[in-house]
């Protein structure tokens, strides 16, 4: 298993400027909650399912 960047370098700009804007928390989502911190929990299962392949919810990472 790998997690890794998205390739879309803009991409991953534009997600990253989100999470300095709200403090860690997930650009694409409007609660601010725990579940919602980058990583946030959707991935962090995601990541733990060993059948799952794909991008976060943000699309600033993808588990291999």
């Amino acid at each position: 298993m790998a997690v890794r960047l998205n390739e879309d370098k803009e991409m991953v700009k534009t997600i990253r400027d989100g999470l300095k804007r709200t403090g860690g928390y997930c650009p694409c989502r409007l609660e601010r909650s725990e579940e919602n911190k980058c990583i946030c929990k959707e991935f962090r299962d995601q990541i733990a399912d060993p059948e799952y392949h794909g991008f976060c919810h943000c699309m600033l990472y993808y588990k291999e």
